[in-house]
Protein backbone atom coordinates (compact mmCIF):
# COMPACT_ATOMS: atom_id res chain seq x y z
CA UNK A 1 0.00 0.00 0.00
CA UNK A 2 1.24 3.20 -0.94
CA UNK A 3 2.77 5.19 2.12
CA UNK A 4 2.09 9.23 2.76
CA UNK A 5 4.77 11.40 3.70
CA UNK A 6 2.51 12.78 6.09
CA UNK A 7 2.50 9.72 7.63
CA UNK A 8 5.79 8.51 7.93
CA UNK A 9 6.59 12.10 9.47
CA UNK A 10 4.71 11.41 12.64
CA UNK A 11 6.33 7.91 13.07
CA UNK A 12 9.93 8.90 11.91
CA UNK A 13 10.28 12.32 13.33
CA UNK A 14 13.72 13.40 14.74
CA UNK A 15 15.19 9.41 13.30
CA UNK A 16 14.77 9.97 9.64
CA UNK A 17 16.11 12.72 7.24
CA UNK A 18 13.81 14.53 5.20
CA UNK A 19 15.02 13.06 1.92
CA UNK A 20 14.80 9.37 3.51
CA UNK A 21 11.73 9.77 4.30
CA UNK A 22 10.41 10.80 0.76
CA UNK A 23 12.48 7.56 -0.78
CA UNK A 24 11.04 5.61 2.16
CA UNK A 25 7.03 7.17 0.92
CA UNK A 26 8.21 6.16 -2.66
CA UNK A 27 9.44 3.20 -2.22
CA UNK A 28 8.37 1.37 0.92
CA UNK A 29 5.10 -0.97 1.00
CA UNK A 30 2.80 -0.88 4.29
CA UNK A 31 1.59 -3.80 5.91
CA UNK A 32 -0.77 -5.51 8.28
CA UNK A 33 -0.11 -8.39 9.14
CA UNK A 34 -2.35 -10.65 11.74
CA UNK A 35 -1.22 -12.97 14.62
CA UNK A 36 0.57 -15.96 13.37
CA UNK A 37 1.92 -15.18 10.09
CA UNK A 38 5.02 -16.15 8.90
CA UNK A 39 7.15 -13.40 7.09
CA UNK A 40 10.33 -15.09 6.33
CA UNK A 41 11.56 -19.01 6.76
CA UNK A 42 14.67 -20.22 6.98
CA UNK A 43 16.05 -21.12 2.92
CA UNK A 44 14.44 -18.45 1.48
CA UNK A 45 16.15 -15.78 -0.24
CA UNK A 46 15.00 -11.84 1.94
CA UNK A 47 13.82 -9.65 -0.70
CA UNK A 48 12.72 -7.12 1.63
CA UNK A 49 13.70 -6.13 5.11
CA UNK A 50 10.93 -4.88 7.61
CA UNK A 51 10.32 -1.90 10.03
CA UNK A 52 7.72 -2.43 12.63
CA UNK A 53 5.50 0.22 13.57
CA UNK A 54 3.47 -1.26 16.19
CA UNK A 55 2.86 -4.69 17.17
CA UNK A 56 5.78 -7.61 17.73
CA UNK A 57 7.21 -10.28 15.59
CA UNK A 58 9.79 -13.09 17.20
CA UNK A 59 12.75 -13.83 15.66
CA UNK A 60 13.41 -18.31 16.05
CA UNK A 61 16.31 -20.00 15.01
CA UNK A 62 15.84 -23.57 13.82
CA UNK A 63 18.16 -26.78 14.01
CA UNK A 64 18.63 -30.04 12.00
CA UNK A 65 15.97 -31.82 13.61
CA UNK A 66 13.64 -28.40 12.92
CA UNK A 67 13.39 -27.37 16.68
CA UNK A 68 13.24 -23.81 16.94
CA UNK A 69 14.07 -21.59 19.93
CA UNK A 70 13.47 -17.98 20.10
CA UNK A 71 16.34 -15.70 19.79
CA UNK A 72 14.64 -11.75 20.15
CA UNK A 73 11.31 -9.82 19.66
CA UNK A 74 11.05 -6.89 17.16
CA UNK A 75 8.47 -3.55 18.52
CA UNK A 76 8.39 -0.70 17.45
CA UNK A 77 10.70 0.88 14.95
CA UNK A 78 12.28 -2.08 15.10
CA UNK A 79 14.58 -3.79 12.79
CA UNK A 80 16.33 -7.33 12.24
CA UNK A 81 19.46 -7.42 12.00
CA UNK A 82 19.46 -10.84 10.52
CA UNK A 83 17.54 -10.04 7.96
CA UNK A 84 19.57 -6.92 7.40
CA UNK A 85 22.75 -8.82 7.09
CA UNK A 86 21.47 -11.67 4.71
CA UNK A 87 20.30 -8.84 2.38
CA UNK A 88 23.77 -7.35 2.54
CA UNK A 89 25.41 -10.62 2.13
CA UNK A 90 22.90 -12.43 -0.38
CA UNK A 91 22.86 -14.73 1.79
CA UNK A 92 19.47 -17.12 2.81
CA UNK A 93 17.42 -16.53 5.68
CA UNK A 94 18.91 -18.73 8.87
CA UNK A 95 15.55 -17.52 10.69
CA UNK A 96 11.63 -17.86 11.14
CA UNK A 97 9.99 -14.89 11.33
CA UNK A 98 6.55 -14.67 12.86
CA UNK A 99 3.87 -12.12 13.84
CA UNK A 100 3.05 -12.42 17.78
CA UNK A 101 0.09 -10.46 17.58
CA UNK A 102 -1.51 -8.23 14.46
CA UNK A 103 1.41 -6.08 13.71
CA UNK A 104 1.86 -3.11 11.30
CA UNK A 105 4.88 -2.43 9.18
CA UNK A 106 7.04 -0.79 6.46
CA UNK A 107 8.49 -3.27 4.11
CA UNK A 108 11.63 -2.39 1.89
CA UNK A 109 13.56 -3.39 -1.01
CA UNK A 110 16.58 -5.19 -0.57
CA UNK A 111 18.45 -3.13 -2.98
CA UNK A 112 17.88 -0.11 -0.84
CA UNK A 113 19.28 -1.36 2.06
CA UNK A 114 23.15 -0.47 0.91
CA UNK A 115 22.30 2.15 -1.29
CA UNK A 116 21.05 4.36 2.11
CA UNK A 117 23.80 3.25 3.69
CA UNK A 118 26.30 5.51 2.03
CA UNK A 119 23.76 8.34 0.83
CA UNK A 120 21.66 8.94 4.15
CA UNK A 121 23.61 9.18 7.63
CA UNK A 122 20.27 8.35 9.74
CA UNK A 123 19.91 5.16 7.75
CA UNK A 124 23.19 3.96 9.02
CA UNK A 125 22.67 5.26 12.36
CA UNK A 126 19.77 2.82 12.09
CA UNK A 127 20.83 0.24 10.77
CA UNK A 128 23.88 0.26 13.43
CA UNK A 129 21.81 1.01 16.50
CA UNK A 130 19.44 -2.25 15.07
CA UNK A 131 22.87 -4.48 15.29
CA UNK A 132 23.51 -2.87 18.52
CA UNK A 133 20.19 -4.04 20.00
CA UNK A 134 19.75 -7.49 18.20
CA UNK A 135 23.71 -8.25 19.90
CA UNK A 136 22.66 -7.23 23.12
CA UNK A 137 19.33 -9.62 23.06
CA UNK A 138 21.38 -12.63 21.21
CA UNK A 139 24.15 -11.67 25.08
CA UNK A 140 20.52 -11.87 26.75
CA UNK A 141 19.61 -15.40 25.53
CA UNK A 142 23.00 -17.01 25.66
CA UNK A 143 23.07 -15.73 29.62
CA UNK A 144 19.52 -17.29 30.26
CA UNK A 145 20.67 -20.74 28.59
CA UNK A 146 23.50 -21.00 30.73
CA UNK A 147 22.99 -18.94 33.74
CA UNK A 148 19.15 -19.47 34.69
CA UNK A 149 17.50 -22.61 35.48
CA UNK A 150 14.38 -23.45 32.44
CA UNK A 151 11.67 -22.42 35.14
CA UNK A 152 13.24 -19.36 35.74
CA UNK A 153 13.78 -18.79 31.77
CA UNK A 154 10.06 -19.95 31.67
CA UNK A 155 8.81 -16.99 33.79
CA UNK A 156 11.35 -14.55 32.04
CA UNK A 157 9.92 -15.53 28.77
CA UNK A 158 6.31 -14.23 30.19
CA UNK A 159 7.68 -11.23 31.63
CA UNK A 160 8.81 -10.44 27.86
CA UNK A 161 5.65 -11.66 26.64
CA UNK A 162 3.37 -9.39 28.69
CA UNK A 163 5.98 -6.64 27.99
CA UNK A 164 6.01 -7.05 24.58
CA UNK A 165 1.91 -6.93 24.04
CA UNK A 166 1.33 -4.46 27.13
CA UNK A 167 -0.68 -7.22 28.58
CA UNK A 168 -1.01 -9.81 31.26
CA UNK A 169 -3.15 -12.68 29.74
CA UNK A 170 -2.00 -13.65 26.24
CA UNK A 171 -3.17 -16.58 24.37
CA UNK A 172 -0.59 -19.70 23.98
CA UNK A 173 0.04 -23.62 23.47
CA UNK A 174 2.38 -25.06 26.22
CA UNK A 175 3.78 -26.48 23.12
CA UNK A 176 4.47 -23.21 21.73
CA UNK A 177 5.94 -22.37 24.78
CA UNK A 178 7.99 -25.32 24.64
CA UNK A 179 9.40 -24.68 21.11
CA UNK A 180 10.75 -20.93 22.08
CA UNK A 181 12.31 -22.58 24.96
CA UNK A 182 13.71 -25.64 22.67
CA UNK A 183 12.37 -28.59 25.14
CA UNK A 184 9.04 -30.46 25.64
CA UNK A 185 5.46 -30.20 25.90
CA UNK A 186 5.25 -32.61 29.05
CA UNK A 187 8.13 -30.00 30.76
CA UNK A 188 6.67 -26.77 30.49
CA UNK A 189 3.17 -28.37 31.48
CA UNK A 190 4.58 -29.35 34.72
CA UNK A 191 6.55 -25.91 35.16
CA UNK A 192 3.70 -24.08 34.91
CA UNK A 193 1.74 -25.87 37.27
CA UNK A 194 4.56 -25.47 39.81
CA UNK A 195 4.09 -21.49 39.26
CA UNK A 196 0.27 -21.70 39.22
CA UNK A 197 0.54 -23.81 42.75
CA UNK A 198 3.19 -20.50 43.29
CA UNK A 199 0.58 -17.69 42.90
CA UNK A 200 2.95 -16.47 39.95
CA UNK A 201 0.30 -17.51 36.80
CA UNK A 202 -3.49 -18.66 36.57
CA UNK A 203 -3.90 -21.61 33.75
CA UNK A 204 -7.03 -21.46 31.32
CA UNK A 205 -7.37 -23.39 27.88
CA UNK A 206 -4.51 -21.85 25.76
CA UNK A 207 -4.52 -19.05 27.84
CA UNK A 208 -1.77 -17.47 30.73
CA UNK A 209 -2.68 -14.57 33.06
CA UNK A 210 0.73 -13.48 34.57
CA UNK A 211 0.13 -12.62 38.36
Amino acid sequence: MQIDLTFLHSKFSGLFEIGLLQELAQVGNYMEIEEGHVLMRPGGYIRSVPIILNGSIKILRSDSDGREALLYYLGGLDSCAMSLTCCLNRKQSEITAIAEERTQLIVIPVEKIEEWMTKYSSWKQFVFATYQKRFEDLLSAIDEIAFHKLDERLINLLKRKSKQCKCTVFSITHEGLANELATSREVISRLLKQLEKMGQVKLSRNKIELL
